[in-house]
């Protein structure tokens, strides 16, 4: 099992009437949701409201085989993420934290333990860098389960959250140390370190802890920096309806192949080779092109894949048995 664990909230995504379209989101419901789609086991640590809306996330994440056994109830309302689009289709958002489910994290209710079989603790840092109750909650829970299993992160940054840009630094500084593998998108670079290259901050990061450290570069394809060395890869060309959900998608194909490559250890991605890390991009790679050319964060399933791809992170897992 792959436990994702941060917010899951609705995003109000623009028609093109004008009015906007609920769409289950959320960076780590979304993670959960893609995993699930590709075969994986997927369970969402969230607080879900008992609201419309969180009615809407349960169904979601229930048609996509995601586990919601570790869900604590809400009695907020569900968080809420108004999307605005570009001309490339690229998404800012503009979220509504305050008095809702996400807003209200505590330490006393999350789970006493996660599942034995919980191979993988994925987070997104999106709020819980910024909102100071997620990410206090969610930095004790990191601590307590990183002896017993992999940590993946993603610090998908959202800054305007932030009232205090200086302690979600200092934050993510701390989550780095305790993450085995780290995806991180080039605009997070191009905020946390404008003139680093990002080939530069992939070394600097995976030198205080990280096996893998991942960097995607959007048009510009992904490098990965690793125990075997580097990887770079170009992007596949789509045609982008948006990128809602694009960096989550990602992280779910990179995911669901290192597990599928019985990878996903910590002892596994410390001593990944070049093949099996260039294999688990090309799969993420293709899961996040699917992704933008549809509406808001909607993964494909594993079925809509390349056939080639996926017998290719099939037979990586084989060579390794």
């Amino acid at each position: 099992m792959i436990v994702s664990c941060g917010e899951a909230l609705i995003d109000l995504v623009p028609r093109q009437d004008g009015a906007y379209l609920p769409r289950p989101g959320g960076s780590p419901a979304n993670v959960a949701v893609g995993l699930g789609r590709l075969g994986a086991e997927a369970a969402l640590l969230a607080r879900l409201a008992d609201d419309g809306f969180g009615g809407l996330l349960r169904a979601h994440l229930t048609r996509s085989h995601v586990d919601l056994g570790l869900a604590v109830p809400a009695e907020e309302p569900t968080t809420l993420a108004v999307v605005t689009l570009d001309a490339k289709g690229g998404a800012e958002y503009a979220f509504y934290v305050e008095g809702s489910a996400d807003g209200a994290w505590r330490p006393d209710r999350l789970p006493a333990a996660l599942p034995e079989r919980a191979r993988c603790l994925h987070v997104s840092g999106s709020f819980a860098l910024a909102v100071p109750g997620m990410g206090d909650t969610l930095e004790l829970l990191l601590q307590r389960e990183r002896p017993m299993r992999a940590v993946t992160f993603d610090p998908n940054l959202r800054p305007r959250l932030a009232r205090d840009p200086a302690r979600l630094r200092e934050r993510l500084e701390r989550w780095i140390a305790l993450a085995d593998l780290i995806k991180v998108s080039s605009d997070d670079v191009a905020w946390l370190a404008p003139d680093e290259p990002v080939e530069a901050l992939a070394a600097r990061w995976r030198s205080r802890g990280p096996s893998i450290v991942v960097v995607t570069r959007g048009a510009d394809g992904v490098h990965a920096a690793g125990p075997a060395g580097t990887v770079d890869l170009p992007a596949e060309r789509v045609r982008v309806t948006d990128t809602v959900g694009a960096g989550d998608a990602f992280m779910s194909g990179l995911l669901a192949a290192l597990d599928t490559a019985e990878s996903l250890s910590r002892r596994r991605l410390a001593t990944i080779s070049a093949d099996t890390l260039t294999v688990a991009l090309t799969y993420a790679q293709r899961v996040a092109a699917i992704t933008c050319t549809r509406v808001g964060a909607d993964p494909p399933w594993r079925s809509e894949l390349d056939p080639l791809i996926t017998e290719q992170s099939a037979t990586t897992c084989h060579s390794r048995r």
